[in-house]
C-alpha cells in the first residue's frame, strides 16, 4: 500500500562493480537453480548444523558474477512451518559457506502436541480482527499448526488468516500468530501492502497490447503477459479486461488503465535491464493490474494472494492512484514478497515500505519521461491531499508531519509508512548527499543526525547496493540495524570492503543515527 486511510548473461552493471554483481538468470536456469538447491537442501541443512527435526524449503537462488551462490530457504520443524525462520546461505566458489538468518534462536519446542484447540485460536484472531475495526470479518480456512521464531524463543502456536474490509475500503487479510498453550495473541500482520496511449498521468506513452480478432486487449505479451481489467466500482475478481477498437488508447475509464499498463511495463523494464530480473518472482511470469476499486477509494495496494496490483480513483473518482512511482511501488511490494519477505510490522515494516518507495522513485527516473520528471517526492503527482503537496519527502521526511527523518529505538511502534523514513532518507543522502540542491529540476534540503556533510555516490550505485542487500542480505526480520549490517555486505560484495562506496554507505547509516 503506498498511503495510509531475464534477460541470459550477466546484468547491466556500471564498469566500476566488483564480482558480487548478479547475473541474471533466464526462467528456465532460475527453475533448474531452484531443483538443484532443493536436491541438496538436506545435506546443505546438516552442514549448517540444523537438528534432525529441521528441514529446508528452497525460495530463491541468486548467483553473482564471482561464482558466489545466495540460496534463500523457508525452514520447518517436525513438519511445522517456521515463522520467521528463514535464511541465506551464501557459498562462495572456493566452497566456503556464510548464513544470514532471520533468527540466531535454536529451533526447538518440547511437544508439537498443542493444548489449545483450534477453534479457540480461530475465535482469538476474529477478536484480533475486530479490534482492527475490520468489516465482514471471516476465518474461512481452518488455522494451521507452526512454530513462532520471530520473535524470542520459538513455541508452538496457531496462525489464523482473517479476511474482511479495513476501514478505509481497502481488503483485509489479518494474519494473527496465537500461542498454542496458552492462547495469547503472539503476532497480527496485514498482509495486504499499500504501498501509445493517453495517460492521465505520464501524457502519450508506448504499449505493449495483444490484437484478439478486431479489438485490442491490454495485455502485454513481451512481458509474461501482464494484464490490465477494469473493476468498474467492484471490490473483488478481475472484472472485465480493457478492449478497444483500435490501438490508440485514452480518455475515460481508459486512462487510468493506461497508466497501471504503463506503470507496469516499465517496472517490469526497469527490473530486467538494471538487475537482470526477469518478473516479480524472477521467473518470467507477470502480475496483472486492476483499476477502478470501489468507489472514492483513496489509495492502492498490492496482494500477494492474487499477485496483483489494485488502484482506486480517489477521493470524489477524479484521482487515480496511478501515476507511476505508485504502479511501481505496488509491484515492488512483490518482489519483496518473493526476497526478503520482510514481515509487514515494526522495523522490518518500515524497511518494507521504504523498499517500494526507493524503487518507485527510481522506476520514475529510468522512464526518464519528460511528462513525469524524476523526483524524490512519493506521490506528488495523485495529489491525495488535494494541495499539490506529495505523500513522502525522501530529502527530509518529516515535512510530511509524521514520518522521521532518524533512527530511535521506539520508531518500530509507529505506522510502517512513517518508520520508513529512515530509510528514504538514507537512500536520498547516499544517493544526492545534504545540505540544499537542485537534482533534475527539484529543490532539496537535506539534513544529517550529527551535522556531518555527505557528498552521495549517485542514485544508479544506491540503487544497486539497496537492491542487492535486499535479495541476498535481507531476511524476514531485518530491522535497521541488520539493514546496515545487510548494505554494508552488500556494498563490500559490488565495489570492495575499503571502496569510497562502502565508506559512503557506513556514513549514511550513521548520518540517521543507526550505528
Amino acid at each position: 500500500m503506498v498511503a495510509v486511510g531475464a534477460q541470459t548473461g550477466s546484468a547491466t552493471a556500471s564498469s566500476d562493480q566488483g564480482g558480487g554483481a548478479p547475473l541474471a538468470l533466464s526462467a528456465a536456469q532460475r527453475a533448474d537453480a531452484l531443483a538443484g538447491a532443493q536436491q541438496e537442501a538436506a545435506a546443505t541443512a546438516g552442514k549448517i548444523g540444523l537438528g534432525a527435526k529441521e528441514k529446508l524449503i528452497v525460495r530463491d537462488v541468486i548467483k553473482d558474477a564471482d561464482g558466489t551462490v545466495h540460496t534463500r530457504y523457508e525452514r520447518t520443524y517436525d513438519g511445522l512451518p517456521v515463522l520467521g525462520g528463514d535464511l541465506v546461505v551464501h557459498q562462495a566458489k572456493n566452497g566456503s559457506r556464510t548464513v544470514t538468518k532471520a533468527t540466531e534462536e535454536k529451533i526447538a519446542v518440547a511437544s508439537t502436541d498443542a493444548r489449545l484447540a483450534p477453534a479457540a485460536a480461530q475465535r482469538s484472531a476474529l477478536s484480533a480482527a475486530a479490534a482492527e475495526k475490520t468489516a465482514k470479518a471471516e476465518a474461512g480456512q481452518a488455522p494451521r499448526k507452526v512454530i513462532w521464531a520471530a520473535q524470542g524463543k520459538p513455541v508452538l502456536a496457531y496462525e489464523t488468516v482473517v479476511t474482511g474490509v479495513q476501514p478505509d475500503g481497502t481488503p483485509s487479510e489479518l494474519h494473527v500468530v496465537t500461542d498454542a498453550a496458552t492462547g495469547k495473541k503472539l503476532f497480527g500482520q496485514e498482509a495486504i501492502e499499500t504501498g501509445t496511449g493517453t495517460s492521465t498521468y505520464s501524457g502519450k506513452v508506448p504499449l505493449d497490447t495483444t490484437k484478439s480478432g478486431a479489438k485490442y486487449t491490454l495485455s502485454d505479451g513481451k512481458r509474461g503477459g501482464h494484464k490490465t481489467y477494469d473493476l468498474n466500482g467492484g471490490s473483488s475478481g478481475t472484472g472485465s479486461l480493457f478492449t478497444n477498437n483500435t490501438d490508440t488508447w485514452g480518455g475515460g475509464r481508459q486512462s487510468a488503465g493506461v497508466d497501471a499498463h504503463y506503470g507496469a511495463a516499465v517496472t517490469w523494464d526497469f527490473y530486467k535491464n538494471v538487475f537482470g530480473r526477469s518478473g516479480i518472482r524472477g521467473d518470467g511470469k507477470a502480475a496483472y493490474s486492476r483499476v477502478h476499486y470501489g468507489n472514492g477509494y483513496v489509495n492502492a495496494f498490492w496482494n500477494d494472494s492474487c499477485f496483483c496490483m489494485t488502484y482506486g480513483d480517489g477521493q470524489g473518482n477524479t484521482h487515480p492512484l496511478t501515476s507511476l512511482d505508485v504502479a511501481a511501488h505496488e509491484m515492488t511490494h512483490g518482489v519483496t514478497a518473493a526476497t526478503a519477505k520482510l514481515i509487514y510490522s515494526g522495523e522490518s515494516g518500515g524497511l518494507n515500505e521504504a523498499t517500494s518507495d526507493i524503487f518507485g522513485k527510481a522506476v520514475e527516473f529510468y522512464a526518464n519521461n519528460p511528462a513525469v520528471p524524476g523526483n524524490y517526492f512519493v506521490g506528488k503527482q495523485i495529489n491525495i491531499f488535494g494541495n499539490g503537496k506529495p505523500l513522502r519527502y525522501m530529502d527530509q521526511p518529516s515535512k510530511d508531519g509524521r514520518s522521521k527523518d532518524y533512527w530511535s529505538s521506539g520508531i518500530g511502534g509507529i505506522d510502517v509508512h512513517y518508520s520508513s523514513g529512515p530509510a528514504n532518507h538514507f537512500f536520498y543522502l547516499l544517493s544526492e548527499g545534504s545540505g540544499k540542491k537542485v537534482v533534475n529540476g527539484f529543490s532539496y534540503d537535506s539534513p544529517t543526525a550529527d551535522g556531518s556533510k555527505l557528498a552521495g555516490i549517485g542514485r544508479d550505485k544506491a540503487e544497486r547496493i539497496w537492491f542487492k542487500a535486499l535479495t541476498t542480505y535481507f531476511t524476514s526480520t531485518t530491522n535497521y540495524k541488520a539493514a546496515r549490517t545487510g548494505t554494508l555486505q552488500a556494498a563490500a560484495a559490488l565495489y570492495g570492503n575499503n571502496s569510497k562506496e562502502y565508506k559512503a554507505v557506513a556514513a549514511t547509516w550513521t548520518a540517521i543515527n543507526v550505528k
